[in-house]
C-alpha cells in the first residue's frame, strides 16, 4: 500500500504486503544518556497478520512498549525497517507519519485520558471530527455497551466504563489497527474482562488487527499470537490453534 498525494493510504497500490499488517526488520532502538547507551530494541523481527489478535508479554524494559510506539509512528527506530502493509513508515517523514498516525492506528492506554469537562459522546467526536471515513460517536459507544451513558461526564462513569469510552474512541475512526498499552491494568477482574470482550468485538466486526501489552498472563490465552520479550528481543512466539473468549479468562 503507498501513500496518495493527499496523504491517504491507498489500499489498491501493491500487493506484497497485503496479508500482514506490520513487518519489521533489524528493528533496533537506542537511548544514549551521557557516555552509556541503553538498548530498548536489539535487532527486532517482527510480521505482524492483518486481522490477527497479538500479546506482547515480558518484564518492565524488555522492549514492549518501545516496540509498540514505534508501530504506532510515536518514535522511530533507530535503526531497522518497518512497513504497514506495503508502506515502510520508516522513510515517512513526520507530516507523512502523522497522518498514518492519525488514520490507521487507535490507541488504548491504562489510564483513559478523557477530557473532564466533555460528555463520553464528546470525547469520543474528539476523534470523528478529525477522521477521513469514522463511524458515528453514537454507534461507537454502542458497540462498547454505553450508549446509555453517552451524556455522562467521566466523573459520572466507573472506571471500567472510563476506558470502553477510551475504546469508543479508538475505534470511532475505524482503524486498522488498535494497539492497547495495559488497557486493564487499572481494573479488576471482573470489569477487565468487560474491557477486553468489547476489543474483541471490535476486531471481530471491524477486523481491527489488536496488539495488546500486558502483565497479565491469562489474556494471552485470547490471543492468536503471543510474542514473548526479554532484553529488547522477541524470545519466543507462541501460536494459539484456539484463542479463548475473554469471560472465560482467569485473573
Amino acid at each position: 500500500m503507498a501513500l496518495t498525494e493527499t496523504g491517504f493510504l491507498d489500499e489498491t497500490a501493491g500487493t506484497a504486503g497485503a496479508d500482514l499488517a506490520f513487518r519489521g526488520e533489524g528493528l533496533e532502538k537506542v537511548y544514549e544518556t551521557g557516555e552509556t547507551s541503553v538498548f530498548a530494541l536489539r535487532g527486532v523481527d517482527i510480521a505482524v497478520p492483518r486481522g490477527d489478535m497479538i500479546v506482547l508479554l515480558g518484564p518492565s524494559g524488555s522492549g514492549k512498549s518501545t516496540l509498540l510506539n514505534i508501530l504506532g509512528g510515536l518514535d522511530r527506530p533507530t535503526a531497522g525497517r518497518l512497513f504497514y502493509r506495503d508502506t515502510e513508515l520508516t522513510a515517512l517523514d513526520d507530516r507523512a507519519l502523522t497522518r498514518f498516525r492519525r488514520q490507521q492506528i487507535g490507541f488504548i492506554f491504562q489510564f483513559y485520558n478523557l477530557i473532564p469537562s466533555l460528555t463520553a459522546e464528546e470525547n469520543v467526536r474528539l476523534v470523528t471530527d478529525i477522521a477521513h471515513d469514522p463511524m458515528d460517536a453514537r454507534e461507537a459507544l454502542d458497540m462498547v455497551g454505553l450508549a446509555d451513558r453517552r451524556h455522562h461526564f467521566p466523573a459520572q462513569l466507573s472506571g471500567g466504563e472510563q476506558q470502553r469510552v477510551a475504546v469508543a474512541r479508538a475505534i470511532a475512526k475505524r482503524p486498522g489497527v488498535l494497539l492497547c498499552d495495559e488497557p486493564t491494568g487499572a481494573l479488576d477482574s471482573s470489569t477487565g474482562v468487560r474491557v477486553l470482550e468489547t476489543l474483541e468485538r471490535a476486531h471481530d466486526e471491524l477486523g481491527t488487527t489488536v496488539v495488546i501489552i500486558t502483565h497479565n498472563v491469562g489474556i494471552a490465552a485470547m490471543a492468536h499470537r503471543v510474542l514473548h520479550f526479554s532484553d529488547g528481543r522477541i524470545a519466543r512466539i507462541d501460536i494459539n490453534e484456539a484463542p479463548i473468549r475473554p469471560g472465560t479468562i482467569t485473573w
